[in-house]
Formats: C-alpha cells, structure tokens, sequence
C-alpha cells in the first residue's frame, strides 16, 4: 500500500517538525519545504496528495502557492491554509483561490490529524 504523500511548507521548523512527527505516525510521507518556493517544486515533482502550507512565508507566500497549484499546474489536490490571528483578509484570498480548509495558529496537531484524514479519505 502506498503511503499518500503531503507537502508541508511551514517556515517555523518547531512547528513543521512536530507536525511531520504527527503525521509520520498516522502514516503519512511527509515531503518539508521552509518557503513558497520550495513547496512548489516539491509539488511539481512528487504530485502528493494533500498540501499544508503557512500562508506567510519567505519569498513566496502560502497565497502564491495556491495560485500555482490551482492556476499553473491545474490540481485538484486538497490545501489546507495555516495563519496567524489577524490574517482574516489573507484566509479569504486563501479560499477564493482553492484553498479547501484553514486552521488558524496557534492549533493543536491532533485537530490536524482529523482534517487531514477527513480530505483524503
């Protein structure tokens, strides 16, 4: 059985670490990226079958991404959007370009967990 495979662009390497650990144990393969610009090349060469991305973050944003995903390479593959508090303007960017779900930060990775396998089951 293949593991479905998630990209995790997140530029807080506390947090993605404990998420990749997270995931890891639910069986996940976890493929990390620390900026937008990373995240999109993963996403172009592994195709994986869930994205979380931050949505601020060094060089390209979290918003950039969705775009390319959704515009660029045309996938249908479901985004969850992480952000801070106070980004309300930036989440509803997030879902007018196809993000499908958001979790605002702090959160807790169990609550996760539950997103993530409720958009790929």
């Amino acid at each position: 059985m293949n593991k479905k495979k998630i990209v995790l662009a997140e530029d807080n390497s506390t947090l993605s670490l404990l998420l990749k650990f997270r995931l890891e144990k639910e069986g996940y393969e976890l493929l990390m990226a620390v900026d937008g610009k990373q995240a999109i090349e993963l996403i172009e060469e592994h195709n994986p079958d869930l994205i979380l991305t931050d949505i601020m973050m060094p060089y390209i944003s979290g918003l950039e991404v969705i775009s390319h995903v959704r515009n660029k390479l045309d996938l249908k593959v479901p985004i969850i959007v992480f952000s801070a508090a106070g980004q309300e303007e930036m989440v509803l960017k997030a879902f007018n370009l196809g993000a499908n779900d958001f979790m605002g930060k702090p959160f807790s990775p169990n609550e996760l967990v539950i997103r993530v396998k409720r958009l790929l089951n």
